[in-house]
């Protein structure tokens, strides 16, 4: 089966039963963490991941980045990767048989442990995305996601494969693309040589179950809004004093679960 090929930037991206490899750069660095992204519309990637930090360390082969077309595992002539709901209803579901192949493709080369390489179903009903769960996808070998579309995936394929369900908020998507991108993002910025200065995470929003203080930077005084007088002062231990309760107001003020899970922890 051939298909022309669809022109996206740089690249050139056509129906494949094998995983593409996208901006690999001069190849990819030993051991370096990769993405297998299953889904219908492979010409979305790499999309924001092409650009800025995360596109200079795909093209330096810090990280690869993988798509599987779904389509040409699909049945009969048309293709067919979906039909109508058992038991009735709008829309369709993708089949089992055709995503179980995709997976099949997707599971080739890598290790069986799950912790090593996590395979997850991107689903509005599956366990919340955060920042946790990215520093250890970020210490796995790399991770299969599959894209969902329509009203969903074939439960029978996730319970056979043992997929684990994520979700990138409590919204529903037409697809599973956009949230790939985003965990992919806060992963690989977590990768070993991705950011510039590896401190620059630790100060972050939800990187020590806070949301991050306030940041500021010249000009000094901007519409009557000077800095705080704290982070000009040049003691840096009052500076952290500040920066430490400032990211606890706010988190107690915007994000009062997070707040009790912090306060706990630390009475625990």
């Amino acid at each position: 089966m051939s298909e022309t090929p669809k022109s996206h930037g740089r690249l050139s991206i056509s129906a494949s039963l094998q995983p593409r490899d996208l901006m690999g750069g001069p190849g990819r660095v030993k051991g370096a963490w990769m993405a297998r992204i299953i889904t219908l519309f492979p010409e979305a990637f790499p999309g924001t991941l092409g650009l800025s930090l995360t596109g200079k360390a795909l093209d330096q082969g810090l990280w690869a980045l993988q798509t599987i077309d779904l389509r040409p595992f699909g049945i009969g002539k048309h293709r067919n990767v979906d039909d109508t709901p058992a038991g009735g209803g709008a829309g369709m579901v993708l089949r089992a048989d055709v995503v179980a192949k995709a997976l099949d493709q997707a599971a080739i080369g890598t290790p069986r442990e799950r912790s090593r390489w996590p395979v997850v179903y991107l689903s509005p009903r599956g366990k919340p995305f955060d920042q946790a769960m990215a520093r250890a996808w970020a210490g796995a070998e790399g991770i299969t996601l599959l894209c969902g579309r329509f009203e969903g995936v074939d439960q029978r394929v996730l319970d056979h494969y043992a997929v684990e369900e994520v979700s990138l908020g409590d919204f529903v998507m037409t697809g599973g693309e956009i949230a790939a991108q985003a965990m992919i993002d806060a992963v690989v910025r977590l990768l070993p040589g991705v950011l510039g200065n590896a401190s620059s995470t630790d100060e972050e929003s939800h990187s020590h179950g806070l949301l991050e203080h306030p940041q500021y930077t010249k000009p000094a005084e901007w519409e009557g809004r000077a800095i705080p007088p704290v982070l000009t002062s040049g003691n840096h231990a009052e500076v952290d004093k500040w920066r430490k309760a400032e990211a606890e107001r706010i988190t107690r003020e915007r994000r009062p679960d997070l707040w009790a899970d912090h306060t706990a922890r630390q009475r625990g």
